[in-house]
């Protein structure tokens, strides 16, 4: 498997096609994990969408795959790319069990930022997390994101306007 870069847990790579059977999967049995802070693409229809969405010029995704078996532990977007003066997105990720609370998220997400300050180009990447979500939280903080402000209502996520909290992240000088 050819990764885009690797760690020593997580490795990863451009989402394809052919990923649409164990992705699936993998959203199944993680929904109750996921809920109610997001809802993964989790039919046939929805992941082709989200594969759309990743190749337009304002997205980015990736799997993050367990290195030592290649099995997709979570995944990475980055949409609402923008460039010019801002060069930043917003960053979203997911962990998919058994992977969670294992360091494959963490380690993949730290991943997808990397690529996205050298290889994308952006400077910098806002992750808007509610404020229930201790996990992503957690992420946030331990990859160095600072907290920036409080949005009410900001994204309609399973069937709910949902506050948010901003985080972001900005290149290394």
């Amino acid at each position: 498997m050819r990764y885009l870069r690797s760690g020593e847990l997580a490795a990863i790579r451009r989402p394809r096609p052919t990923d649409e059977t164990e992705f699936l999967a993998a959203a199944a049995r993680s929904r109750d994990l996921h809920h109610p802070w997001l809802a993964a693409p989790d039919t046939p229809e929805s992941f082709a969408a989200y594969l759309s969405k990743i190749r337009r010029r304002d997205g980015s995704g990736y799997l993050i795959c367990d290195r030592a078996s290649g099995a997709i532990a979570g995944y990475a977007t980055i949409s609402g790319i923008v460039l010019g003066a801002l060069r930043g997105g917003y960053l979203g990720y997911a962990a998919f069990l058994p992977y969670s609370g294992t360091g494959h998220a963490s380690e993949g997400i730290r991943l997808a930022i990397e690529h996205a300050f050298t290889v994308l180009g952006l400077h910098r990447l806002e992750a808007n997390i509610q404020p229930g979500n201790e996990p992503s939280r957690r992420v946030a903080r331990k990859l160095g994101f600072r907290l920036e402000g409080f949005s009410p209502d900001y994204l309609f996520i399973n069937g709910a306007w949902r506050d948010h909290e901003r985080w972001a992240i900005t290149a290394p000088n």
